[in-house]
């Protein structure tokens, strides 16, 4: 199913959550904790300041919230990973998929999206309920090099305590697994070809990604 802002906006995460949590499958988040984290993210922030948001994942290609910029970004001492289960979306109970988070150590190219500060509450509650309805992704201000200046921005990285962490898979259990799970949302090896596909788009090529993405390929020439 593809999806765009009108979905997010009409629930088809909230919906999805729902139901997963119904099956005890993840642990959704309460109306409580949704409100302090976005509360948190904007405490101290001045009226008029816009917002920037990094993405680097399937926010690249689709981020489905409104913004006025978008400038290529490296961000330290994170880096890019297939370190999230996701037995919804992506995937299925029986066979969950694996999608990007941001875990420690390294370096992450992606884009930095600017958000205008009179629409940063409406814009950041729609990403809210697009990634932050599960205890999963942690929000967090992070600083950004694009190219001679710093931008304060703001992502999601990887809760190491949540139990869709993915932590030390070998690669090839990685590839395995893209390979072959597939949810409402789609298939996880789609999730990987566009974010592949964007970011050679952007210029940039992942060394990692298009090594796993051939793994993937190969993996489902040889299923066929």
């Amino acid at each position: 199913m593809k999806y765009g802002r009108e979905e997010v906006q009409a629930g088809i995460f909230d919906t999805l959550v729902a139901d997963a949590a119904a099956r005890g499958l993840l642990d959704k988040i309460s109306d409580a904790e949704f409100e302090a984290s976005l509360a948190r993210i904007l405490d101290g922030l001045p009226a008029d300041r816009d917002v920037w948001v990094f993405a680097y994942g399937s926010l690249l290609w689709n981020p489905t919230f409104d913004f006025v910029e978008q400038r290529v970004a490296v961000l330290e001492g994170w880096h890019r990973s297939f370190c999230m289960w996701t037995p919804v979306g992506r995937g299925t109970p029986e066979r969950p998929g694996l999608t990007l988070g941001l875990d420690r150590g390294g370096a992450c190219i992606g884009v930095a999206f600017r958000i205008a500060a009179e629409v940063r509450e409406r814009e950041l509650t729609l990403l809210w309920r697009r990634e932050m309805l599960v205890h999963a992704y942690e929000a967090r201000w992070v600083e950004l090099r694009c190219g001679r200046e710093t931008l304060p921005a703001i992502t999601m990285t990887m809760d190491p305590t949540s139990k869709l962490y993915a932590a030390g898979l070998e690669p090839e259990a990685i590839a395995r697994t893209l390979a072959t799970a597939a949810g409402e949302l789609g298939s996880a090896r789609d999730y990987l070809e566009n974010t592949v596909s964007h970011l050679r788009e952007l210029g940039f090529a992942d060394r990692g990604l298009r090594v796993l993405l051939a793994r993937v390929r190969a993996l489902a020439t040889d299923d066929a």
